[in-house]
């Protein structure tokens, strides 16, 4: 009888430990990237009953063999960010405190005020990171935007689309002190220099015959002067068939030259112009299309995530560049990983190194931006449990007692 009460005890134990876990989970309903916990019971070494015939054995109540986390994939919630994220897969996110790894679910991430990806406890974001030229360096660090900016690009290809009026009269020719008066069209177009200021190139054409035309870039050379200085930096004649095609120059392309210095940048700066594109119609002279690859200096505007992890630096002059990729982290054995609180998960000896990979590759999973993952409690599941383990402790009190009123029976023998 009293290995009864102690099997009973045992019970109670086992099923108050199955409840504690119940709660936990229970209570990280709403915990983002959390993932269920579950009780494995075994019973303990049972007793051969002596004096009894074959091989009678009684157990000794139960215990609970196992505590383990269930890695099954949680839903997925909408948000307003780019940096919070979600894995869709089995790896986990990288992140860093006192110079040691940990692993997370959650993916809730923002910028502290060093310019670091951190966690919400401020534990810096692992990734593969870029240089100044968006070119991946292939070392793993922490991942950081405190200095990051687009350089400026000097203006070397521009392309002009325009229609000129065949029906236009002849005029000219070209005076730089009246180009409107003496030109039959102009088109402007912004172009930088090496250090990123812009300046304003326009282009007057002037009809000089039938099919020919001549086109004149000007820009300002001087502009401390007052009025500025203007000087005409390209001439280029063209010619048009009958059909209203550009025939010369051949190839369809001229070069201006000029030099911005001092106010500018100080080398000497060549623009290629493609004119291919050109035509005579009977149709107003106007601007179709015109284009340059030049821009100015830009700093960072906001920050992007692909699928593959690659974190997108987008900055105020239109550019956009690399900032790093996500490294993941997948594990053998990720149930015998060892929590620690606060989202966070440590290897063990159980669990096996990390395989640390970049997201899509060999099954670490794909990175979901502007999402978070939900937790995977089942609380319809979790109340069937709980339900369970309320009777299973109910019954093993009901053991305790019923055996003490047996040996309430045995003292009252002797009177």
């Amino acid at each position: 009888m009293l290995t009864a009460l102690f099997s009973a005890i045992s019970g109670l134990n086992a099923n108050g430990t199955s409840l504690s876990v119940i709660g936990d989970n229970v209570a990280n309903m709403n915990t983002v990237g959390f993932k269920a916990s579950r009780v494995a019971f075994g019973d303990v070494l049972s007793q051969t009953i002596t004096g009894t015939s074959g091989n009678s054995q009684i157990g000794r109540g139960v215990l609970v063999s196992d505590i383990s986390p269930l890695f099954t994939q949680g839903s997925f919630e909408t948000t307003a960010s780019a940096l919070d994220m979600a894995i869709d897969g089995d790896g986990f996110f990288i992140v860093r405190e006192n110079n040691s790894n940990f692993y997370t679910r959650a993916g809730q991430f923002t910028l502290d005020k060093d310019g670091y990806l951190v966690t919400p406890d401020n534990l810096r974001v692992q990734g593969y990171l870029y240089d100044a030229g968006g070119n991946a360096t292939g070392v793993v660090g922490d991942i950081s935007v405190a200095s990051l900016n687009s350089a400026p690009q000097a203006t070397a290809n521009a392309a002009l689309s325009v229609n000129l009026d065949s029906r236009d009269a002849v005029s000219g020719p070209f005076d730089i002190t009246d180009p409107s008066g003496t030109s039959n069209f102009s088109t402007s177009l912004t172009i930088y220099d090496s250090l990123g200021n812009d300046h304003l190139l326009t282009t007057y054409f002037t009809k000089t015959g039938a099919g020919t035309w001549e086109a004149n870039v000007v820009t300002v050379t001087d502009p401390t002067t007052d009025p500025p200085t203007y000087s005409i930096i390209a001439t280029q004649t063209l010619q048009f068939d009958d059909n209203g095609s550009l025939i010369a120059p051949d190839p369809p392309e001229f070069t201006a030259t000029f030099d911005f210095s001092p106010w500018g940048a100080g080398a000497a700066q060549s623009v290629r112009f493609n004119i291919a594109d050109m035509t005579q119609y009977g149709a107003d002279s106007a601007t179709v299309f015109l284009t340059q690859d030049g821009f100015t200096a830009g700093s960072l505007k906001t920050l992007s995530v692909s699928e593959d992890g690659t974190i997108t630096g987008i900055f105020t002059n239109g550019q956009t560049k690399p900032v790093a990729r996500l490294a993941l982290a997948k594990f053998s054995a990720p149930s015998e990983l060892t929590k620690i609180g606060r989202n966070l998960y440590a290897e063990s000896f159980s669990s096996g190194q990390p395989i640390i990979g970049e997201p899509g590759t060999a099954g670490i999973g794909r990175v979901l931006s502007a999402s978070l993952e939900l937790s995977n409690v089942d609380l319809a599941a979790e109340f069937i449990k709980m339900i369970a383990a309320q009777r299973g402790f109910q019954a093993n009190s009901r053991i305790i007692t019923t055996t003490d009123d047996l040996l309430q029976e045995v003292v009252n023998l002797k009177r």
